[in-house]
């Protein structure tokens, strides 16, 4: 039985998988945190291109 959980703990297939999962994980919260955080100038700045506005001044802040 020890044997069994040695190699299971040494075993590393998988590991890369699992950290590739991980760094995944953490850019897709880092992003959605990102989002959140500027979302108001988002869609500001979504607004002033659908609107057909001059993008040049609400990039600016002078809108």
């Amino acid at each position: 039985m020890m044997n069994l959980v040695k190699r299971l703990w040494n075993e590393e297939d998988g590991q890369g998988m699992t950290e590739y999962g991980l760094i995944i994980a953490l850019v897709s919260v880092a992003l959605i945190i990102t989002v959140v955080a500027f979302k108001d100038r988002l869609v500001q700045i979504f607004q002033a291109i659908t609107d057909n506005n001059d993008l040049k001044n609400v990039l600016e802040g002078e809108s």
